[in-house]
């Protein structure tokens, strides 16, 4: 695989991962369906720690292409700081759909 399709495979993943808590009520996608006292909808503190989870999935994968791309580069805390304000940005679509759209499609 090319250094740019990892480039562009790593940033797609990134984006759907991000937004995956907030499109569905399972916790990571896979188990149980959350709920949250009567309500079948999952608390927003689990679908931050799920956007933890998360982003350190990602960023594993993205140090697995890029050591198959050849040497693995350092990073300090100025990377990390940067990756992760990407993240909650990628995020944004599925926090307004959840949080913005779906209330006031509930109250029309």
């Amino acid at each position: 695989m090319s250094i740019t399709a990892s480039i562009w495979l790593v940033i797609v993943a990134g984006f759907v991962a991000a937004n995956l808590p907030f499109l569905n009520q399972r916790i990571l996608a896979a188990g149980p369906v959350c709920h949250d006292g009567g309500s079948a909808s999952k608390a927003l503190w689990i679908r931050l720690v799920e956007l933890v989870v998360l982003y350190f999935l990602i960023g594993a994968f993205a140090m697995l292409l890029e050591g198959r791309a050849g040497q693995r580069s350092s990073q300090g805390w100025e990377f990390y700081a940067v990756t992760g304000t990407l993240f909650l940005t990628f995020a944004f679509p599925g926090f307004a759909y959840q949080y913005l759209l779906r209330k006031v499609s509930r109250a029309g």
